[in-house]
């Protein structure tokens, strides 16, 4: 038998935004345990996206919010070995673990980026998933893709 599941911890919200989520983002984000220099990169990359979508009605949060629900998979393939063949089998994804994936590969796909900071890196990355593009929005689809071409293994699920 497994152990207990450890207690959830609550996340306290941001100060500027009062929004959970994005503590949740700067938590992934940061690095040695420097939550505040996080939190500066994440506003001031927040305030360069405001800049480049100037055009857009919506707040800069809005538009992270909506470029980070355009990049949240909704299906990823696990690993079943069944009868000494190993599967790729499409499982849905719970709402937490979806939002996991999709701040993590935005952050992850922005320190790949190319540029002096790691605020217009994210900036970048922010902008382009908003737009649906750039390397997180494409592992995304490629996620899609695969499970699309994997579906027939879906009965594995258990």
């Amino acid at each position: 038998m497994r152990k207990a599941k450890p207690k959830k911890r609550q996340i306290l919200s941001d100060a500027v935004f009062g929004s959970q989520r994005v503590t949740k983002f700067v938590n992934h984000l940061m690095y040695d345990g420097k939550k505040s220099m996080a939190f500066n990169i994440f506003y001031s990359a927040l305030e360069k996206v405001r800049a480049k979508l100037s055009d857009e009605q919506k707040s800069s949060l809005e538009i992270w919010e909506h470029a980070l629900n355009n990049i949240t998979p909704l299906v990823e393939v696990k690993s079943r070995r069944v009868g000494g063949a190993t599967f790729q089998v499409p499982t849905e994804i719970y709402p937490e673990r979806k939002e996991t994936i999709s701040m993590k590969n935005m952050i992850f796909f922005a320190r790949k980026r190319d540029g002096k900071s790691m605020a217009d890196k994210l900036s970048a990355e922010i902008v382009d998933a908003f737009n649906s593009q750039g390397g997180a929005y494409k592992k995304k689809e490629d996620m899609r893709k695969m499970a699309e071409a994997n579906r027939a293994f879906a009965y594995f699920r258990f």
